[in-house]
């Protein structure tokens, strides 16, 4: 089975051309360390009615949108790995350095084992 580290974060509407700058630098050192897939998705239809809104565990802010995002890897191992290897990468302490556009502290992470697959 494979692995997925899956992220949910606040993004300011005006700050969404930044943060697409800095997820296509993170995509492309991902993946040239190891990653098998890399998604980074806005908000489109968040407030499904009868459901507990995507916003809400990100505490979104007006004016703000939602950022669904994961990376793949062949195994937790394998992940842990790629991991390593990015977090020694120099743009990545550059891009880290910077200011962020979004809240770090609102956001959501974790890692998954895929359970089912297509």
């Amino acid at each position: 089975m494979s692995y997925v580290d899956g992220f949910v974060l606040p993004v300011p509407k005006k700050n969404l051309a930044a943060y697409r700058r800095l997820a296509k630098m993170a995509c492309k050192i991902w993946m040239e360390h190891g990653a098998m897939e890399y998604r980074e998705c806005v908000g489109d239809d968040i407030n499904v009615k009868g459901m507990l809104p995507f916003g809400s565990s990100v505490k979104l802010k007006p004016g703000e949108t939602v950022v669904f995002s994961w990376i793949a890897y062949r195994s937790r191992a394998h992940r842990d790995k790629v991991n390593a290897r990015v977090m020694k990468d120099p743009r990545i302490a550059k891009m880290t350095g910077a200011q962020m556009p979004f809240d770090c502290k609102r956001m959501l992470y974790g890692g998954f084992e895929v359970i089912v697959s297509a």
